[in-house]
């Protein structure tokens, strides 16, 4: 099958091919992100692949690891009693191949790393003591638990500290990738039901890959979440239980979270979850933001113990707003259209969907050179939704609206815009210039009012 986009990775790939070093590269990112079928279909054939299993013991690992190793060799390998016999018969496997290039793919590493294993000692003597000093190996591992690959492999502080020679965090797919993702599979929508697509389903492959043609992005979503049939109906209870052990309390702070569309402090936090305050909820902040389900960020002029954790996987804003409740039926989606609850949600998930693409804005300024702090703001009158603070002495404030065709500045809503401005520039006292820039679907009205906005984006600036 075809790999669409995924440019950056790609050509990481073909640059690993064409050097003359040892190569250990970590590869990690939420479930159904495409993290294997990428690595399959750009490599298409391994010297050696296997991967982990979940929820079994050591001594199954080790024979689904047996298993691999005489698919792949010329002649059967003896049943390894422990890691280090499974790597020492995985070096005489590499040493039969007779390709220029070696490739190796272990995939769902972390499900290998089992109590008292030792997994983590084998993998360390392996690259330390024989793959290292190749020059023709790629040596790939991957996982969807981003915290394991992240604390385990890549901040090791062991034997493997450093030794990761590349890593790729794989993300969501951008816009533009999920346009060309969709088209692809014969869909021909306007980038108005491509912008609504991603604000339910995060540019996330699998995702994606449900979308029938012939339907509208309505009737999709309306089809895949709301039918109890539907291959995507228990998908929210199958996600974080499949990343984490105690998923419970990772779906406490996700709900939390989702109460507050710009984010929580942690000590707003702490009333709303029955977990403890000490380690265990600063591990599972972390984790969910190492996976992509939350971002940590700042509000201007707060310090840094006041940050704030704001819920930006669109797919899990989708389940609390419209998808967590008894009574869902199979046609509420097309029920709700058009309603005060679903325009609200329409909003917010574009402000996210405007966060996942801060890169395309900046280029749409022209100052992707330009080192910039990404804050938000807000205070007991007034609420900026986006602000990018400058080092060339400029403010960038941004209003973001999502709307089904112009949007229009009439004199009322200028006046609260300059009411916000006002109150942003007199309670931080900045001395730098302040411009106000408008994100929308698809523009301004031309009136009198538009020439107090100085920048304009629109959605097609997002792709």
């Amino acid at each position: 099958m075809e790999v669409l986009g995924r440019f950056r990775e790609r050509n990481l790939f073909q640059e690993l091919i064409e050097n003359d070093k040892a190569n250990f590269v970590a590869i990690y990112g939420r479930r159904r992100i495409g993290k294997t079928f990428l690595i399959k279909n750009h490599f298409k054939t391994f010297d050696f692949y296997h991967s982990g299993v979940a929820n079994v013991e050591t001594k199954q690992q080790l024979s689904l690891f047996h298993q691999s190793l005489c698919s792949f060799g010329k002649k059967e390998f003896p049943q390894p009693k422990n890691w280090f016999e499974a790597f020492d018969s995985l070096k005489l496997l590499i040493h039969q191949s007779r390709r220029k290039k070696k490739v190796v793919f272990i995939d769902e590493m972390p499900w290998l790393h089992t109590q008292k294993s030792n997994f983590l000692a084998a993998l360390e003597y392996f690259w330390n003591h024989w793959a290292s000093e190749r020059n023709d190996l790629i040596f790939i591992i991957c996982g969807s638990s981003s915290t394991w690959i992240i604390n385990k492999i890549i901040n090791n502080k062991a034997g493997l500290h450093n030794r990761i020679t590349h890593k790729i965090h794989l993300k969501p797919f951008s816009l533009a990738e999920t346009e060309l993702f969709l088209t692809k599979k014969g869909i021909q929508w306007n980038r108005y039901q491509l912008v609504k697509a991603y604000m339910v389903f995060c540019g996330i492959p699998y995702y994606l890959e449900q979308l029938q043609k012939g339907k509208s992005i309505d009737q999709n979503i309306n089809d895949l979440l709301f039918d109890e049939e539907s291959v995507l109906s228990n998908e929210f209870q199958n996600l974080y239980a499949s990343l984490f052990s105690n998923h419970e309390a990772y779906v406490e702070i996700v709900s939390a979270l989702a109460s507050k569309n710009k984010g929580l402090t942690r000590n707003e936090l702490v009333p709303m979850v029955s977990i403890s305050t000490g380690g265990t909820l600063s591990n599972i902040l972390e984790d969910l933001e190492l996976s992509g389900f939350i971002r940590k960020y700042y509000s201007v002029g707060k310090k840094q113990r006041d940050a704030l954790y704001q819920l930006v996987d669109t797919y899990s804003l989708f389940y609390f707003n419209f998808l967590n409740q008894k009574n869902t039926q199979k046609n509420q989606w097309i029920q709700l259209l058009g309603s005060p609850k679903l325009n609200a949600w329409s909003g917010y998930a574009f402000e996210i969907v405007c966060l996942w693409h801060i890169d395309n804005i900046k280029k749409t300024l022209g100052i992707e050179g330009i080192q910039c702090d990404v804050y938000t703001w807000s205070n007991s009158q007034a609420q900026i939704d986006l602000i990018f603070d400058r080092k060339d002495q400029v403010i960038n404030i941004f209003e973001i609206k999502f709307s089904e065709a112009l949007f229009t500045i009439n004199s009322k809503y200028l006046l609260n815009l300059l009411t916000k401005i006002d109150a942003f520039k007199q309670h931080t006292a900045t001395k730098k210039a302040v411009t106000l820039t408008f994100i929308s679907t698809y523009g301004i009205t031309e009136n009198e009012n538009k020439g107090m906005i100085q920048h304009e984006i629109t959605m097609d600036d997002l792709f």
